[in-house]
């Protein structure tokens, strides 16, 4: 210590080598991890202080590395946990929208596509999505390799994309609620997550994707830049929702009556539960957190500032989901003020805008300026509003406002990130910025659209692959009868039809019960003639029987075969 308070370090006056091998002798008792470096690099070295510092500096390189890795690998298990947690939020979201006689049977199919999706992304979707994707082969349709998870690179990878594709399945779930049979549901999932997403999310995302901006030599320079899945996730599930709903029809008295004239007005369907409603739309909201900021994909890395993109990721997520909720409510204020006379604060016009403004974030919320995500987020409140009137007017039912908050926005989104990216930010999540939106290209004194045109093909695929495989799917379905649900099941509630719940008055007066009881009904006939048909089988089947027996046994069946036909057209005569 100098008498300036200053500690000094004296060197001794012997040759370099000595003096670091005597350094390192004092080293190696800092820590305990250090010790064991060093004992190792001592054993290989020899004495020799070159071999010695080269073995330390490749040790602690290498660990530096394995930390990075488990820190990425933690920050992908935490992300997924947070996007599979909004499968909650849908689920509560989706229960509150519906009438309380289908409340079991939408929270089941929340459940049901969630384990679907995880069973078929297991076995192909991961792999058609990214199996063996690297930067020599070139642009490919699909992916080839890692079936059933063989020789994966990494676990916690799959379970982040796992739950993108379960989020891309349950946007439907709301769209179809109270009148789809639960056989067409699963069967939808599968095909969506083990097919027709991953296809989507290799061309968008793989590195051998021909949209991705990940590609080594992406589409015209730039690639589409879909950072979160506006285009992937939202406008997939969004395409799929109207399709569906197309094919499967409204429900019973939305739109048509008895006699299916069509009604002068629409016939609203409240939810029962708003608590629910923004239950989820809170977690919703929430799980965003996991959805964009990780798909930055890591967060510890020696070359790419991640740190910054994720943060920045999470800033746009707030401003546009704040702005999208706040536009839809005052904008729907005024509007019926302006019609009606009359303001009112419409709750579900807020908690739809709020996830308007999420979706539309998704794509660029890297690449975006925190005040383009304010403007984003107030169009995406606008477009919600202009496409739930849109769907009145084409009289197509959604039950929870998907199709408007999930297409409409997913389209939005992928637009707005080729007029509003930033080519700095671009930059930071990509590793250039040739091209940017079109308003920084006018800022730079030139016209480029290049970035948009490339969102634009993106689009195009995504509408017209889904499209295509999509419509013919469910007219199949429809066609074996296997996609709507029967008429009197829809009337009493499918949680009596599938899950045997008991009924619930859930309208006024008696007509619930009437319904129900005629439900039941038909349900015994049918359960009496299945048993009257196997017990006619095992008659057949013995043998010994004298021509008396048998001749009692075929007028006793024709007598109860009468009674049945009779019981069975005065109950369809009641229903019409």
């Amino acid at each position: 210590a100098t008498p300036s308070g200053r500690n000094q370090v004296f060197l001794p006056a012997c040759r370099p080598s000595k003096f670091i091998m005597s350094l390192f002798r004092h080293l190696k008792y800092a820590t305990r991890t250090e010790m064991s470096v060093y004992d190792d690099c001592l054993t290989q070295s020899n004495n020799n202080a070159d071999v010695l510092l080269q073995c330390i500096t490749d040790s602690l390189q290498a660990g530096q590395v394995s930390n990075s890795s488990n820190v990425n690998d933690w920050f992908f298990i935490f992300a997924a946990a947070l996007v599979f947690f909004m499968q909650a939020g849908f689920a509560m979201l989706c229960a509150g929208s519906v009438r309380m006689k289908n409340v079991q049977n939408t929270m089941l199919k929340n459940l049901l596509d969630t384990c679907g999706a995880a069973l078929a992304f297991f076995s192909v979707g991961y792999a058609f999505a990214f199996g063996g994707q690297d930067t020599i082969q070139g642009n490919t349709f699909i992916g080839t390799q890692n079936f059933f998870m063989y020789n994966i690179p990494s676990y916690s990878f799959w379970v982040f994309q796992f739950a993108f594709a379960a989020t891309a399945a349950t946007i439907v779930a709301g769209t179809l609620a109270e009148r789809c049979q639960m056989a067409a549901y699963l069967c939808y999932s599968i095909c969506l997550t083990g097919f027709v997403y991953p296809v989507v999310a290799h061309a968008a995302w793989s590195n051998n994707g021909f949209l991705s901006a990940y590609n080594p030599s992406p589409l015209w320079g730039t690639g589409m830049i879909d950072f979160a899945g506006s285009g992937v996730v939202h406008t997939v599930g969004g395409t799929t929702a109207i399709i569906a709903t197309f094919v499967l029809g409204p429900r019973k008295g939305r739109f048509y009556d008895s006699r299916g004239n069509p009604l002068p007005k629409p016939t609203p369907f409240p939810g029962h539960s708003v608590a629910l409603q923004m239950l989820g739309t809170f977690i919703l909201w929430f799980g965003w957190y996991g959805f964009n900021p990780g798909s930055a994909l890591t967060i510890s890395s020696p070359t790419v500032d991640n740190g910054k993109v994720a943060s920045l990721c999470a800033v746009t997520t707030t401003l546009s989901a704040a702005t999208g909720c706040v536009t839809a409510l005052i904008s729907k204020l005024l509007w019926e003020e302006r019609q009606m006379g009359e303001a009112k604060f419409d709750l579900s016009a807020a908690m739809n805008g709020a996830l308007s403004g999420l979706v539309a974030i998704t794509s660029g919320c890297a690449v975006v300026q925190p005040w383009a995500a304010v403007v984003i987020g107030m169009f995406a409140g606008w477009c919600y509003l202009g496409g739930s009137s849109l769907l009145i007017k084409l009289r197509l039912d959604d039950a929870v406002d998907a199709i408007p908050v999930h297409l409409v926005n997913g389209l939005w989104g992928v637009l707005a990130t080729g007029l509003y990216a930033d080519p700095n930010l671009i930059e930071n999540a990509y590793g250039r910025s040739n091209h940017a939106g079109l308003f920084y290209e006018f800022g730079r004194g030139r016209f480029d659209a290049t970035l948009l045109a490339a969102q634009f093909v993106g689009l195009l695929f995504i509408l017209g692959w889904v499209c295509i495989l999509f419509f013919p799917f469910f007219i199949l379905l429809n066609y074996l009868g296997w996609f709507r649900a029967d008429s009197l099941e829809e009337l009493v509630g499918l949680d009596i039809s599938y899950h045997g719940g008991r009924a619930l008055n859930t309208e006024t007066g008696e007509r619930q019960y009437e319904y129900v009881e005629a439900f039941r009904k038909r349900q015994g006939l049918r359960r009496r003639n299945r048993l009257r048909h196997h017990a006619s089988n095992r008659q057949e089947a013995t043998n010994g029987n004298t021509e008396a027996e048998t001749a009692i046994g075929e007028t006793e069946r024709n007598t109860e075969v009468d009674s049945f036909h009779e019981d069975e057209i005065s109950v369809n005569e009641w229903v019409a």
